[in-house]
């Protein structure tokens, strides 16, 4: 599949700038057709979350026009940015007492991919402008490119996969062929016990021939376990100067809250390098 329609996620508030160099700089490199530009907001819940508060209408009126400044801010920054780079511009924004995490998912019908920045903090400024990313992973059903800071561009000289013989992981590594086959190299890696090295070096050989049919000039590799999976996987990804890192995320649900997996937690969701991250 073609990853033909980009979609980033702005933080309303800030410039932006460094993830819109990257994704002008990525929507050529993939010959995509189609960037939207999306942001959400939420009223700070200081004004609006006590039911028995008297909050004034002139400071609800304030605060929702510091929002719209906030959303156009951004919107024009993005189409400043990315004109005439890109076929087609869109822009949705929106202001939700919901969560920021379920209107981007819903807008996600419209594109192949999700670029956005990492969880940065739970101050009320994040409380209200930024997203958890953990939810967009679980709710968006498209792949996510998750960048590491003040990168604003991808390294495809090498990629490192992170594999699991699960389905998460198979649906990562097909979802991520476009940006693959751009790849000088491509390490296919699985962390596994020393009984199961055997079986882990046949399921690595088996993907890094599977990406080889598809003009990915890919390589196995089964180490066994030592620090934990995503201290060694980061290790690895360290030795051979991965610039991405593809994983699949591993989840379920626990009294309404997403849980995720180590590896997911600790390196795609909050990289030291950019991470393709498909659920």
């Amino acid at each position: 599949m073609a990853l033909a329609s980009l979609m980033v996620r702005l933080t309303a508030g800030l410039t932006n700038d460094t993830l819109l160099r990257f994704t002008a700089d990525l929507a050529g490199r993939l010959k995509a057709t189609r960037v939207i530009g999306i942001a959400a907001c939420q009223p700070p819940q200081v004004f609006y979350g006590a039911p028995d508060m008297y909050v004034p209408q002139e400071v609800i009126d304030r605060d929702r026009a510091q929002i719209e400044a906030e959303l156009k801010a951004a919107e024009d920054r993005f189409r400043t940015r990315l004109e005439g780079k890109v076929t087609s511009l869109e822009w949705r924004s929106t202001v939700t007492h919901g969560p920021l995490a379920d209107y981007i998912a819903e807008q996600m019908r419209a594109a192949d991919l999700l670029i956005t920045a990492p969880d940065e903090g739970s101050s009320l400024f994040d409380a209200t402008r930024q997203v958890e990313v953990a939810d967009l992973v679980l709710k968006a059903g498209r792949p996510v490119l998750v960048v590491a800071a003040n990168v604003d561009k991808l390294d495809l000289g090498s990629v490192v996969v992170g594999w699991k013989d699960t389905r998460e992981a198979r649906r990562a590594v097909e979802d991520a062929l476009p940006l693959l086959k751009l790849a000088d190299g491509v390490t296919v890696v699985e962390v596994t016990s020393v009984e199961e090295l055997p079986e882990a070096r046949a399921r690595t050989e088996d993907v890094a021939d599977w990406l080889a049919r598809h003009g990915v000039a890919a390589s196995a590799r089964a180490e066994a376990s030592s620090d934990g999976d995503a201290v060694q996987l980061s290790s690895i990804s360290e030795e051979v100067g991965a610039g991405l890192l593809v994983g699949g995320a591993y989840g379920h649900t626990r009294v309404r809250e997403w849980v995720l997996g180590g590896v997911t937690r600790d390196l795609l969701l909050r990289p030291p390098r950019c991470s393709f991250v498909s659920h």
